[in-house]
């Protein structure tokens, strides 16, 4: 049986709103194992992003509890939380997110350095399956939007984290651009065993991934992956 790396409980989040309190997750459990991916999808406003960040640690819940690989991220401190966040979460971004001052081989290198946990043939791997061996010397302005999402992805793969969280991860790129790198992200997530999930507007992307869960009203429809 495939471990259980992610367990959300009732969770629960609401923002205060001039007009009101405006509950953005309202009761949302689900469960992913290692080596499975999950869209997450819902028009904009849902609360999609809100999720990503709660399951991150990067905001608080009202309610609920939060699980990854058996560790209740209620029971840690900031800093703790942080520690965690850093060793055994890969971040994807939107925007890529990558340190413009930086060469590439160094946004690459970046989380594993802080973790004191490069691997070289693991990162010789995600350099030639997402064929920037030839951009490594470079800064990420030089580059396309789809090679620096390559090296987001690279980055947030390198320190082999237990769960892969990616906010709208090819809403920048062209539909070719997308589905190429969205494909890549699937295949190395699987392939070192993470589970992935995905917040996506994108029904064609969505539909890559193993189950699709879907944010209506703060609530989930979804199938347990």
């Amino acid at each position: 049986m495939a471990e259980e790396v992610l367990v959300v409980e009732d969770l629960c989040k609401a923002f205060e709103q001039p007009d009101g309190r405006l509950q953005v997750v309202d009761g949302v459990s689900f469960r992913m194992t290692a080596g499975k991916s999950a869209a997450l999808t819902g028009e904009s406003g849902s609360g999609k992003s809100t999720l990503l960040q709660l399951v991150a640690g990067l905001v608080q819940p009202d309610a609920g509890r939060i699980f990854i690989s058996g560790h209740h991220l209620g029971n840690m401190s900031d800093a703790a939380l942080a520690d965690f966040r850093r060793r055994h979460i890969g971040l994807i971004f939107q925007q890529f997110r990558l340190i413009m001052t930086l060469r590439v081989m160094d946004n690459i290198r970046l989380m594993a350095a802080l973790n004191q946990s490069v691997d070289p043939e693991h990162e010789a791997f995600l350099i030639e399956t997402l064929e920037l061996g030839d951009q490594l010397q470079k800064y990420p302005a030089q580059l396309s939007g789809g090679q620096q999402q390559r090296v987001g992805i690279a980055r947030a793969l390198n320190h082999k984290p237990l769960l892969i969280l990616a906010d709208e991860p090819t809403g920048s790129l062209d539909s070719n651009t997308s589905s190429t790198v969205s494909g890549l992200l699937i295949e190395l997530a699987a392939g070192t065993g993470a589970a992935l999930l995905t917040a996506t507007h994108s029904q064609p992307l969505a539909e890559t991934h193993n189950s699709i869960f879907r944010l209506q009203t703060g609530r989930l429809d979804m199938p347990t992956c």
